[in-house]
C-alpha cells in the first residue's frame, strides 16, 4: 500500500490563537495530545493521515503521522482545511480547540468620556485601561461538510457547565447543525470520560478514557472505509 492506496484520515489538534496587535494573542489551554495520540492510533490501524497542529501545541509526545501541517488562526486552519478537500478523504476529525472570539476594535476612553478606537502595532500599557471588541469566529465544523461532502466526520464539543440534559442536547444540535457524523463530549460538566453522539443512535455511548475512545471511532469507521491493519507501508 502506498499514499494512494491507503485510505486517507484528516485530523486537527491543538489551538488556533488570534492576533490583539503584532506581539499579543488570545489563545486558549489545547495541549493538542489527544487529537496527535489519535493521528497514531489511526495510522497504527492503516489510515494515511494528515495531522493538522496548532503552533502553540505544547504535546510533548510522539508525533505520529504520514503529513503534518501547522496552522495560526483560526481563518488559516479553515484555509488549510479547504486546500486539503481537494484531495480524496475518507474521515476528518477535527480535534482543534478553535477560537470562539477574535479581536475587534480596541478602544479608549478619553477624560471626557468619549471612546477612540485605537490602531497599532503595539498597543502602549501607557494607554492605560482599554476596552477590547471580541468577534465571534466562522465555526469551521459547520464548514466540513461542504469541503468534505462524502468523508466521515467527527467533531468535538467541550462545555464547562450545563446539566447532561443540557449538554447532551447541545451535542445533538451539533450533529444536526453541523451535518456531522460522531460527536464527542467532553470537559468539567461531563465528568470523566466522553460522551459519544452518533447520528446512527439516539443515545450517547459512555467512554472513560482515551484509547477506549480512540478503539470507538476506530470502529465507526469500519463499515465505511476498507483498511488493511497488518499494512504499516
Amino acid at each position: 500500500m502506498n499514499q494512494l492506496t491507503k485510505p486517507h484520515c484528516v485530523i486537527t489538534a491543538g489551538p488556533t490563537y488570534e492576533s490583539l496587535d503584532q506581539v499579543r494573542r488570545l489563545t486558549n489551554f489545547s495541549t493538542g495530545s489527544l487529537g496527535t495520540q489519535l493521528s497514531g492510533f489511526l495510522r497504527s490501524k492503516g489510515f494515511y493521515v494528515t495531522l493538522l497542529t496548532g503552533h502553540y501545541t505544547t504535546y510533548e509526545g510522539i508525533f505520529d503521522a504520514d503529513t503534518r501541517i501547522p496552522f495560526t488562526t483560526t481563518e488559516d486552519l479553515a484555509g488549510k482545511l479547504r486546500d486539503l478537500s481537494k484531495h480524496h478523504t475518507d474521515a476528518i476529525f477535527h480535534a482543534a480547540a478553535v477560537s470562539d472570539f477574535t479581536f475587534g476594535k480596541i478602544w479608549k476612553r478619553s477624560e471626557r468620556g468619549e471612546m477612540n478606537a485605537i490602531d497599532s502595532g503595539k498597543i502602549s500599557t501607557r494607554s492605560g485601561t482599554l476596552l477590547a471588541e471580541l468577534v465571534p469566529t466562522p465555526k469551521i465544523l459547520a464548514e466540513l461538510r461542504n469541503w468534505y461532502p462524502k468523508a466521515l466526520i467527527g467533531g468535538w464539543k467541550y462545555e464547562v457547565e450545563g446539566s447532561t440534559k443540557q449538554t447532551n442536547e447541545k451535542a445533538l444540535q451539533q450533529l444536526a447543525s453541523c451535518n456531522t457524523d460522531i460527536c464527542v463530549l467532553n470537559g468539567p460538566s461531563v465528568g470523566e470520560g466522553f460522551e459519544v453522539f452518533s447520528r446512527k443512535k439516539p443515545n450517547p455511548t459512555k467512554i472513560l478514557n482515551r484509547q477506549n475512545l480512540f478503539e470507538h471511532l476506530w470502529k465507526s469507521l469500519e463499515n465505511s472505509v476498507k483498511v488493511d491493519p497488518f499494512d504499516k507501508s
